[in-house]
């Protein structure tokens, strides 16, 4: 580390279940075990990693977590009064309200920025849409983004000031860095956990068939597209996940699609090591799932837009289709029912995105922004 004696704090946005986001709080700790972690509601029953960790929450903890939606208003106010200049160094993994916290001239603040808040920049009609809440609850969801969402987004543009440095999870939320908080940052992939999904050796390779999706079932993710396409094709598919989605998708699936909801993470690596390929129709920030697959040598049929940009390699580790369309995806998986791609050398691209890489390149970073203490 480039100072033994740095104050650190860890700041996010809640720590209440399990994803990629809460996997970078992870490694970070990993990094910085003796930090405490700041965070608007932890929930230790379902996020068991931080045992030996100082977790310290906000007020809003003794609230109920199945309101973290309804939140977005209370954790501003809330992280905007959280004083952390007493630290040198504040890291703050934030796809929301985190990064607004406040620091002193004397703290350097890197925001690992997950995306500009999605509710905001990136998907409002989306959310007001389809909010996602429990049956009931959806139309006080709409009316209270629509009546608060203009002040919400200019707190939201000054909190993106708050942070001396940002790091990007991808190029694609670089350019949205860019766009819509008109701020620079670098990337630094986030880790992604391969072990658990490496290709066991050639001669115990399974025999691969079909195709997988993974991930919560939400309109974004765009799982219809790839159950249409498998239906039309009349190849096996199997679903892995669920979400407000799950019964609709059910209705749209035909004999040939297999859905699993509770699946371990043992046998999540054992479909991606049969699958010709993983199916990634969404536009996703990064897609950690993704190279999850890809660490199992599984190609990736993702659609040319978002975080896959940044490790599908067109003809090499998968396949692109550039319509989010049934059509275009029908057309591509066809091609790569075709195709005989090289497992190996999948699973060896999707090293460069291992948590060993991304806690060298966090070190680097740090050495090289922190400030000089007195």
């Amino acid at each position: 580390m480039p100072k033994k004696d740095l104050k650190v704090a860890i700041v996010c946005d809640w720590l209440t279940g399990i994803g990629g986001a809460e996997r970078v709080v992870l490694e970070l700790h990993k990094l910085y075990p003796e930090a405490p972690i700041y965070t608007s509601q932890y929930n230790k029953n379902a996020i068991p990693w931080f045992d030996d960790a100082d977790i310290r929450t906000t007020g809003l903890q003794r609230l109920p977590k199945r309101l973290k939606k309804f939140l977005p208003l209370l954790r501003a106010w809330s992280f905007r009064r959280l004083d952390l200049s007493e630290y040198d160094l504040v890291i703050s993994s934030s796809g929301a309200e985190a990064k607004g916290v406040h620091t002193g001239p004397n703290t350097t603040h890197i925001c690992y920025c997950h995306s500009p808040t999605h509710y905001y920049w990136i998907r409002p009609d989306e959310y007001l849409a389809r909010p996602g809440f429990p049956r009931g609850f959806n139309w006080l969801a709409r009316l209270g983004l629509k009546l608060l969402m203009e002040t919400l987004k200019r707190w939201d543009l000054q909190a993106a000031k708050q942070p001396d440095f940002i790091i990007a999870n991808s190029t694609h939320t670089q350019a949205m860095i860019k766009k819509y908080y008109k701020r620079d940052s670098t990337v630094i992939f986030p880790p992604v956990e391969l072990d658990r999904f490496k290709l066991p050796a050639a001669s115990k390779q399974p025999l691969r068939h079909g195709f997988v999706v993974a991930g919560r079932q939400t309109p974004y993710k765009r799982i219809d597209l790839a159950i249409e396409a498998c239906n039309e094709l009349k190849v096996p598919l199997i679903v892995i996940g669920d979400g407000p989605e799950h019964r609709r998708l059910e209705k749209l699936a035909d004999r040939n699609v297999t859905f699993l909801t509770n699946v371990g993470d043992h046998e999540i690596g054992a479909h991606f090591q049969s699958a010709l390929g993983y199916i990634f129709p969404g536009v996703d920030d990064f897609g950690i799932v993704a190279v999850e697959a890809m660490a199992a040598g599984t190609p990736v049929i993702a659609y040319r837009k978002g975080g896959a940009l940044d490790y599908v390699v067109d003809g090499k580790t998968g396949l692109f289709f550039d319509k989010q369309d049934v059509k275009s995806l029908t057309k591509i998986l066809e091609a790569a029912l075709a195709k005989n791609f090289k497992y190996d050398a999948i699973a060896e691209h999707a090293e460069q995105f291992s948590a060993q890489s991304f806690a060298r390149n966090i070190k680097a970073y740090v050495t090289e922004k922190t400030k000089p203490t007195a």
